[in-house]
C-alpha cells in the first residue's frame, strides 16, 4: 500500500465539489488580449491594470539589465546577490510611497510572510480581516502569535476584540488588504489607524492591488485616504500594476533596517533577478511620469460599471468588478459562455471565496469597444440565462 494513496481520493473530492483547478498556458505578450489554446480572447482576468507588463520600455530595461548582470542574482542580498539596481528600486519605491525607506522581496507573498513573522511572535496578538489574502493569513499563523479574525470591514467587531484581548499580549498587529482582491472593496484605513492608535497596535496594510492604481500619484490607498506620513507598515507587489515580479515593504528607516536583519524570507532567499528589478524600476518611473495612464484606467472602470447597470455586482471602489453568478455550476456555465463569446473572465469559487462570482479586472489598455462587448455578453446572459440563443460571436 502506498502512503500517497490518499491523493487520488482527495483529487476526486475536489472534482466532485467543483473545486478542481488546472492551468491554461497563455501565449503572446501580456495585454488586453490573451491567447489560450489557440483562441484569442479579450482579457478581463489580468491584474496588469496599467498595461505595463507588455510595455516595450519595461522589456528593454529587463533586457539591458540581463546583458549587464546576467540572468540571476546568484545569492541572497546579504551575500553575493545585492545589486545597485535593488537599492535604486527601493529608493524609487520609498519616493513613490513617501516613506523613509523600502525593502524589496522576491514576491509579495514572501514580503508578507517575512514581515509578519519578524514583527510578532508567541507573546503577541494578530487581528486580521476575515477576507485578507492568503499571504497575510499564513504569515500570521507562521508567526506563532495568537490570531483572531474580525468580520470583514467591521470595525465594531475589531474594537470589541481589541477591548477584550489586547491587554493580555505584548504587541498587537492589525492586518488588512487595502483593496480586497476577490471583491474590489477598500479597507476603511483612517478609522483602522485610529483604532490601532487607541489600542497601541501596529498596522500592516497590503497594497498589492492599490499600488499604481489608487491615489493622485499612484501611491495606493494610503495616499488616497490622506494617511501619508502616519506610522504603518506598507507591503505591496511589483507583479500587478507595476508589470514585473517581486514584493516590497515601505515604512520608516528603522522598520526597514530591522527587517533586513530579522525577516527570514528576505535574509534566506536569492535576491530578485536583475531583469525583474530593472523592469519594476522602469514601471515606477512611468507611474509617476504618466498619470494619464491611471486616468484612463479609471475612465474605463466608470464606463464598464455604467454598462453593467442592472447586474448584481459586489460593492467595489477599484478596477475589480465582481458579478454575482449563483452557485458553482451556474458560475462555471457563465464563464464558459463568456469564453465562447471571446472573453476570458474565469469563475472564482470556493474555497478561494465564500460565494461564487465572475471576477472582472479592468485595464487602462482596454478600449470602449472591449468594455461594451463584455457588457453585452453579460447583459444577454442575464436576460436569457442558459438559453442556447446566447450570442457567441461578440468578439
Amino acid at each position: 500500500m502506498s502512503p500517497y494513496r490518499w491523493l487520488s481520493r482527495s483529487l476526486a473530492t475536489l472534482k466532485q465539489a467543483g473545486w478542481y483547478r488546472s492551468v491554461q498556458p497563455a501565449t503572446g505578450r501580456a495585454g488586453s488580449v490573451v491567447e489560450l489554446d489557440g483562441q484569442q480572447l479579450l482579457n478581463f482576468a489580468s491584474n496588469n491594470y496599467l498595461g505595463l507588463a507588455g510595455d516595450e520600455r519595461l522589456i528593454e530595461a529587463a533586457v539591458l539589465a540581463t546583458r549587464t548582470y546576467g540572468t540571476g542574482s546568484t545569492g541572497s542580498r546579504l551575500l553575493t546577490g545585492h545589486l545597485e539596481l535593488h537599492r535604486q528600486l527601493e529608493q524609487a519605491l520609498a519616493r513613490l510611497k513617501q516613506t523613509e525607506d523600502a525593502l524589496v522581496f522576491s514576491s509579495g507573498y514572501s514580503a508578507n510572510l517575512g514581515t509578519i513573522t519578524a514583527l510578532v511572535g508567541q507573546r503577541d496578538l494578530v487581528l486580521s480581516d476575515a477576507y485578507n489574502h492568503s499571504s497575510l493569513k499564513n504569515g500570521a499563523i507562521l508567526s506563532g502569535a495568537t490570531v483572531l479574525d474580525y468580520a470583514h470591514l467591521d470595525l465594531a467587531d475589531l474594537g470589541q476584540k481589541l477591548a477584550q484581548h489586547r491587554q493580555s499580549y505584548r504587541r498587537c498587529l492589525l492586518l488588512s488588504d487595502s483593496v480586497f482582491s476577490m471583491d474590489g472593496d477598500l479597507c476603511p484605513l483612517p478609522a483602522l489607524l485610529d483604532l490601532g492608535d487607541t489600542y497601541d497596535c501596529m498596522l500592516l496594510l497590503d497594497e498589492a492591488h492599490g499600488t499604481g492604481v489608487l491615489g493622485a500619484h499612484g501611491a495606493g490607498l494610503v495616499e488616497q485616504a490622506g494617511c501619508t506620513g502616519r506610522p504603518l507598515v506598507q507591503v505591496g507587489t511589483l507583479s500587478k500594476a507595476l508589470g514585473s515580479l517581486g514584493g516590497y515593504v515601505a515604512g520608516s528607516a528603522e522598520l526597514i533596517d530591522f527587517l533586513r536583519n530579522r525577516a527570514p524570507s528576505w535574509i534566506y532567499t536569492t535576491a530578485l533577478s536583475p531583469a525583474d528589478t530593472a523592469a519594476a524600476l522602469k514601471a515606477v518611473e512611468i507611474v509617476q511620469a504618466e498619470p494619464e495612464r491611471r486616468a484612463q484606467l479609471w475612465s474605463n472602470v466608470t464606463f464598464l460599471r455604467q454598462a453593467l447597470s442592472g447586474l448584481d455586482l459586489l460593492p467595489s471602489e477599484s478596477p475589480i468588478l465582481c458579478v454575482r453568478s449563483g452557485d458553482i455550476p451556474q458560475t462555471l456555465q457563465l464563464a464558459q459562455a463568456l469564453r465562447q463569446a471571446g472573453i476570458f473572465a474565469p469563475a472564482i469559487r470556493p474555497p478561494t471565496v465564500p460565494t461564487s462570482r465572475i471576477r472582472l479586472t479592468v485595464m487602462a489598455t482596454h478600449t470602449q469597444t472591449d468594455l461594451r462587448n463584455l457588457a453585452q455578453v453579460l447583459q444577454s446572459y442575464a436576460e436569457v440565462s442558459t438559453d442556447s440563443s446566447l450570442p457567441t460571436n461578440v468578439y
